[in-house]
């Protein structure tokens, strides 16, 4: 059954809403960036039209695959077969200036593979892997084997200058691009999303928890300054934020790390972090 591909949100939502919400963790990211999207319109990530699909193994089946694209992002895919991916790869290069229009792909490392590869036998470009991620899903909440010193707090708007730098700073270690940073600190902060860690009565490290969305918080960004590092404060933040998740209802609580940190991934499984799945950003060239 061939994907359908759409540019109205209200469709998406329609159609694969409910699949979405049936997997939350392995959909996060769609269920966090079309919450956005409905509260803060189209183009919220950009001036491109956003683009949405739906998969579905047989005609009248349910909904089984699931992607959005808000350019100039690049797509990200949701929970899928890996033969569902190669087949919205081979759709999209396609597509007028198909070839030119995708510099890569993220999603679940077996459907972003399989993806990649489609894509470069299609369009007869190269596949390479970006970043290497893991997906995990708080099992029972643990203090940090080590606690820091200090305590956390909500983020108000008198740290609004240092949120905006830090966010920066973080975008720029993980190489990343932020839209809209501005916005995304005020509306993260007025929603009590985001927790600062003081020690001594000095910030020192923040984590979001984002809004509870078909049950599922997901954690991030987490980040310490340098010079404030190696004391424990990105496990206090964390928990204190995964706390908070807990008690607005998320029944699931996740969070990416990037496989290249050791530090981060053990430190996360110390309080009670399970690994789901792994992921993979992919970029496209000649």
């Amino acid at each position: 059954m061939p994907w359908t591909i759409s540019s109205s949100l209200d469709d998406f939502r329609a159609r694969a809403g409910g699949f979405l919400a049936a997997h939350p963790a392995e959909n996060t990211v769609l269920l966090t960036i079309t919450d956005r999207l409905a509260a803060r319109g189209p183009h919220y990530y950009g001036d491109g039209v956003p683009v949405f699909g739906w998969w579905r193994a047989e005609p009248d089946g349910p909904v089984a695959g699931a992607f959005l694209r808000t350019p100039p992002f690049t797509p990200r895919l949701g929970l899928m077969p890996e033969s569902a991916a190669a087949e919205l790869a081979t759709e999209l290069a396609a597509r007028p200036a198909g070839s030119a229009a995708l510099t890569g792909v993220a999603g679940g490392a077996p459907a972003a593979l399989a993806f990649g590869a489609a894509w470069a036998g299609a369009t007869g470009t190269t596949s390479t892997v970006r970043t290497n991620e893991r997906l995990y899903r708080l099992g029972e909440l643990a203090d940090p084997p080590r606690p820091p010193s200090g305590r956390s707090r909500l983020a108000g708007a008198d740290d609004r200058e240092l949120l905006i730098r830090w966010f920066a700073e973080f975008a720029d270690e993980v190489d990343i691009r932020i839209p809209n940073l501005g916005t995304v600190v005020d509306d993260r902060t007025a929603a009590g999303q985001l927790h600062l860690w003081e020690d001594g009565g000095r910030p020192v490290a923040v984590a979001g928890a984002s809004a509870v969305i078909a049950g599922m918080s997901r954690i991030g960004p987490v980040y310490t300054p340098g010079d404030a590092r190696g004391r424990g404060y990105a496990s206090g933040v964390t928990a204190a934020a995964s706390a908070a998740a807990l008690a607005r209802g998320a029944a699931e609580v996740l969070l990416y790390t990037d496989l290249a940190n050791p530090t981060s991934n053990s430190i996360y499984q110390q309080i009670g972090y399970r690994p789901v799945e792994d992921c993979v950003e992919l970029a496209f060239g000649d």
